[in-house]
């Protein structure tokens, strides 16, 4: 195996390689503009994702609860500006009427950031990254992950939520044809009834009248969110069957927990 090492970048970089690399933070990601915002500096950039939907980018080299607020300011403005942005990108099929998303990019969220992140009502994605070199190559090659924002201890529903406005997000539709399966199989899963609705952004799997799993639907895979094996809150992200395969005695196990 070749070897590599971690590197540090500066901001500059990370912007950088954010905006030529945008495919790698998130499949689908296009990368548009980076635009100065009247009175709060200039935005780190703004993407269309797959699904169409603008997305407005915070990025930092270094761990800071600050930017949770710079990128809420970033989110208002794209949210008041929505139909003039969707004229100028409207070559980059920018669709005005899809959900306004936020993403934050840095090393690492504390706790403080990720449970702020829970409560707040907008669509939010954390990605952490980590930059490396291989021996002999100066070329920066920067990795990202998506960080599972915590659920709420109940989740929060509206009227208007419903299965039709979560299965339209997503928009690969074979991982729709898993997650559908999945629904469809989870009321066999024991004796007690399994309660399963749409909260916002996401599906809440409950017995028992306890949450135990989460389905976040993204654009290309979607999100089981349920404790892992130290009791952490957790996000596994499902590209096929086989990642749902391997998540089954997880989730089953979290589920008979909530029954005791």
């Amino acid at each position: 195996m070749q070897k590599y090492k971690s590197v540090e970048i500066m901001e500059s970089q990370l912007e950088d390689l954010a905006r030529a690399g945008s495919e790698m933070i998130e499949e689908g990601l296009k990368y548009l503009d980076h635009k100065k915002i009247p009175g709060n500096g200039r935005m780190d950039a703004l993407f269309v994702d797959h699904g169409n939907s603008i997305v407005a980018a915070e990025l930092n080299i270094v761990e800071d609860d600050n930017m949770l607020f710079q990128g809420l300011d970033y989110y208002n403005y794209v949210t008041n500006n929505i139909e003039a942005l969707a004229h100028i990108y409207k070559n980059d099929g920018l669709d005005p009427s899809k959900s306004i998303r936020l993403m934050l990019i840095s090393p690492g969220f504390s706790q403080t950031l990720t449970n702020r992140c829970r409560w707040i009502d907008a669509n939010i994605s954390l990605y952490t990254y980590k930059c490396i070199k291989f021996d002999g190559n100066d070329e920066v090659i920067p990795i990202f992950s998506e960080t599972s924002i915590p659920a709420p201890p109940e989740p929060l529903r509206r009227e208007s939520d419903n299965f039709e406005d979560r299965f339209g997000y997503l928009t690969n539709q074979e991982i729709k044809e898993i997650l559908v399966s999945l629904l469809s199989d989870l009321p066999n899963w024991g004796k007690d009834p399994i309660l399963i609705e749409p909260i916002r952004y996401a599906i809440s799997v409950k017995t028992g009248g306890k949450t135990f799993m989460h389905l976040s639907l993204r654009r290309e895979n979607f999100l089981v969110e349920t404790h892992n094996a130290e009791g952490k809150w957790t996000g596994y992200p499902v590209n096929s069957r086989e990642d749902l395969e391997m998540l089954m005695a997880l989730m089953k196990s979290n589920m008979e927990n909530r029954l005791k």
